[in-house]
Parts: structure tokens; sequence; C-alpha cells
């Protein structure tokens, strides 16, 4: 007979770490039977192996840096006890005539075994993970990842990419070759614009031909020019960057400022990392001429990248002994059942609750002045909303906030997973008061839409108080200031009865309607106890 593993335990605990030409990244993570994983720890060295072009070999000074740094990354797996490191190195080592000398030191003298990938190989990967992260449909986009020594581009949707394929276009070579004045001039503006344009004419072709208007964008450059713009532009980007989008309107403005700049005002933007002063010209100046010579209209961020997909690559490699019992190809739904699954949650009564939830939220919507997308936010919110039971049942609604806020969701927006965290934080004891931290924080029309969905879920919670699904069916009747609930139940429906009333304050608030619930049995109905 088979062994049937527990999914909710971890099964292997690795790291992968992608050797850059600006910056090692690390990730440590624990990974589960289904295939997901779960991040427990990062780490980023800024190295520059780079620090003067990229000249075909590896100065000892860089060398030096890129040694220390992993000496650190080891370090850390070391003391978390991970089992398997990968790691990956990419352009600057790859190229440089002694790339296999500083591969071979990092095994001797730091005992990691770094492999050299292809660029193609990087692309494809960088793809795969962008893909983990962030909800494509069908619609065709243009992945970019901007590095020191490359950029790697990428056209496709949820299904398939059409092209993918590294350039050497990174910010540190590109500086290095084409920009000597600080600031940079008009003229070394139009050279760059010139090399992209000869270089990228393949992803050009494939772009016009699918009518591509969205770019997807990760890694330092492509995040550290969306964080900039986010705090000019009061863009909500506290908890992640993932899925934050800006548009072509408000990069040329924050562009038009920002070339202007020496290294001194440069050096004062809060969100530049300090080793991008010099180099980020040039990623604005491909951003800009992507946006015009494409004709982009949106740019989104995604913080997965290479790491995630190497290792999203070793998972794939590694299945047969790890036992798959669940896979979503939608990335919110896949990271809301990961964190689901990790959390023991209560799924019979999570489930239950959340179709009565959207059953009334469907009867609300237009007079609620609802969107589609409350819709979604509003099921997982109430699949979520009792996961703080992992913790300790005193206080589970608000464990349940720190948990959605902190988990790393995918695929989801910061204003998305405040309103998912929010939502769950509110179906239990108190209403949304201004006295609270992370409600007072939301700007008022993520307060509107938390107070509306949490409005919904208490209701829906109360009529599984029991936790054993009694109720089977529920119709419901409006009158101009009354709203009537005729619920069928399996068994006596006191509790159920008494859990929604107690909980209907929130929801006569929103509705502005005062709610009534019937138990229907034979035919027959017999009124509620109203008291609360």
């Amino acid at each position: 007979m088979t062994e049937i593993q527990d999914s909710s335990t971890p099964t292997k605990r690795i790291a992968a770490i992608d050797l850059g030409t600006n910056s090692f990244h690390a990730v440590l993570v624990d990974l589960y039977p289904d295939g997901s994983y779960r991040t427990i720890d990062k780490l980023k060295e800024m190295v520059i192996l780079a620090e003067k072009g990229m000249k075909h070999h590896l100065s000892e000074d860089a060398m030096q840096r890129g040694l220390d740094a992993l000496k650190r990354i080891k370090f850390l797996c070391d003391s978390q006890g991970v089992e398997e490191i990968l790691a990956f190195a990419t352009s600057a080592i790859r190229e440089a005539k002694n790339g296999g000398d500083f591969i071979q030191r990092v095994i001797d003298e730091v005992d990691i075994k770094a492999r050299a990938i292809s660029g193609k190989m990087e692309a494809e990967m960088i793809g795969y993970a962008v893909r983990h992260s962030i909800a494509l449909d069908e619609e065709m986009v243009l992945m970019v990842d901007i590095g020191g020594g490359s950029v790697e581009f990428i056209v496709g949707n949820n299904e398939k990419f059409l092209y993918y394929n590294s350039l050497k276009l990174g910010v540190a070579r590109m500086a290095a070759h084409f920009v000597k004045n600080d600031p940079i001039t008009r003229k070394e503006i139009e050279t760059l614009e010139d090399h992209y344009r000869k270089t990228l004419s393949d992803v050009a072709n494939i772009v016009r031909e699918h009518s591509v208007k969205t770019i997807i964008g990760s890694s330092g450059t492509m995040e550290n020019i969306a964080a900039m713009i986010a705090q000019r532009n009061s863009i909500s980007s506290a908890m992640t960057l993932n899925e934050m989008v800006y548009h072509d309107d408000e990069f040329l403005p924050f562009y038009e400022s920002f070339i202007k700049l020496d290294r001194k005002e440069r050096s004062k933007e809060k969100n530049l990392d300090e080793k991008r002063i010099d180099i980020i010209n040039p990623g604005m100046v491909l951003v800009k001429f992507l946006i015009e010579e494409f004709n982009i209209q949106n740019i989104k961020i995604s913080e997965a990248a290479l790491r995630d997909g190497m290792i999203l690559n070793y998972i794939n490699e590694e299945k047969s002994t790890l036992p798959l019992v669940a896979r979503f190809p939608d990335p919110r739904k896949r990271s809301v059942f990961e964190l689901l699954r990790k959390c023991n949650w209560l799924k019979e009564h999570s489930s239950h609750v959340a179709k009565l939830a959207l059953q009334i939220f469907d009867d609300f919507k237009q007079e609620l002045e609802l969107e589609e997308g409350d819709r979604e936010l509003l099921e997982y919110a109430t699949y979520m909303h009792d996961i703080g039971y992992y913790i300790s049942h005193r206080k589970h609604h608000k464990h349940a906030l720190y948990l959605i806020r902190h988990a790393d969701l995918r695929g989801f927006t910061a204003d998305e997973i405040s309103i998912m965290a929010n939502v769950a934080r509110y179906h239990r004891r108190s209403t949304p008061k201004k006295r609270h931290k992370r409600y007072r924080k939301l700007n008022g029309n993520l307060k509107r839409r938390v107070k509306k969905l949490s409005g919904i879920l208490r209701v829906a919670d109360g009529l599984d108080r029991s936790h054993y699904q009694n109720v089977q069916e529920l119709e419901i009747e409006k009158a101009k200031d009354m709203v009537r609930f005729y619920i069928t139940t399996q068994g006596d429906p006191e509790l159920e009865i008494w859990g929604a009333m107690r909980k209907k304050e929130l929801f006569e608030e929103i509705t502005g309607k005062e709610l009534e619930i019937y138990a229907v049995e034979q035919d027959e109905s017999v009124p509620a106890e109203a008291s609360e």
C-alpha cells in the first residue's frame, strides 16, 4: 500500500542563488508535496562584478566581492538547515575569460557548486517565474528582465512563449559603452536608442505582430523604477511591488525629470539602490524606448525572477520524488490555496461560508456598486478568514490579517491583499473603526470596499455558526427597507439564526435595510428571534 504523505509538511528545504552582474540574490524555500513552495528567507548582496564595464575579465576585487557575498549567503543557508543549494551564474560570469576560475574558487572556498547557464535558458526560466507569479490570460505580453550584463525578453501568455532570448543590453554594459557624461547627454541617449533599435528588431517584429500593449518587468532595475514612480504618484507599494501597474503617461513625465539629474541628485532618490546610481540611466532609456517604439501602454511589475524560475525548474525535474496532489494554473488561486493548506484551513466551513457569501454578493452587487473583481476578493477572503486558528483561537481574526498580509500571495496587487486581509480580520468581533491601524491606513475607496465585503462575510459566517454546514438553501427577499433571509436547514436552525443576527449590524449599515431571518420548515415560515 502506498504511503500518503502529509501535504502540510515540507519535503525539503532548498536555496536558489542568482549570480547576476550587479547583485547576487538568494531565496530559501520549503518545498511541499503538492509542488508548491514557501519562502523562508531572502538575501540580496550588491557585488557589481562589471565595475568597469563588461571587459570579458573579472577583476580580483570583483571576484573577492562575489566570494564574500556567497560566504554570507552560505552561512545563512547553513543556519537555516538548507539541504541543497542551486546556484546559476549569468551574463558577467559566463562571458568572462576567467569565469571558470571564479566558479572553481566558489567551489573551493565557499563549497557551492555554481552552474553557468546559457542566456536562452535564463530567459526561459525568467518567463516561467513571471508566469508563476503574475495572473496572465490569453493576451500576449512582453516580459523584460533588465540586468547588469544582459536583458531577457520573453513574449508570451498564460499558455505559451512565442519568443525568449537574452540580449547583451544590461545597464552596466550599456553605461560603460555609451555613457561618459553626468548627467547623460542628449547625444548619448540618441546613441543608446539607435543601439536598442538595431538589437531589438526581432523583438519589435513579434511585439507588433501580436499587438502587445503590456510589459511585465522583473528584477532590480525595473523594481527600482517602479518604486520611484510609486512614490511620486502615491501608488500603494508598501507591502509588495508584485502586480503593481503604472502607465506610459505616468512613466514619461517621471523620465523627463529624472534623466536630467546628476549623480548627487540621483543619490537623493529614496527608492534607488545606491549601487545603481551610476548605471540606472540606460535602463530608463530602454524603458522609454520600449514604450514609444512598441506602443506600450501598461507596465506591470513581477517580483519573481530567475531564482524563482530555478526553483520551478527544480520542482519540475524532481516531481517524481515530490508527489503532486494539486496544481492551479492561476497564480492567484494557487497562492491562496497554498496558504490555506499550510495553515490547515477549515475547508468544509470556509467553503460553505464562501458559497453563502457569494450568493449574497450577487444579490446586492448592483445596489452596493460592487465590481466583479470584488467578488473574487470576497471569495478568497472568505476561504482565508479562519486561518488565524493556525496560530491560536484567541484573536484568530487578527492573526488572519497578519498571515494574509505577509504570505507573499502571488498575482495580487498590494491593495487587493489589503482588502482580503482586512475583510478576513472583520469577520468577527469589531466592525471597521478609524482607530484600527491597518484599516486607518487605507484610502477612502478601499475602506468602503472593505466595509461592504466585511458586512457580507459577517452575516454569511454567522449562517454557519455551528461549522456543520447546517444551512442547505438560502433564499433572499428584498423590500424597500427590509431584507429577509429564508434558510432551509438539515437540523435545528437556532444557532445559525443567532450567529447571523448578532453580526448583522454592518450588513444593515451598508445596505440601509433591516435584516430578518426565517427558518423554512415543510413550507412553513417561522420568524427568527431577533435578539442579539
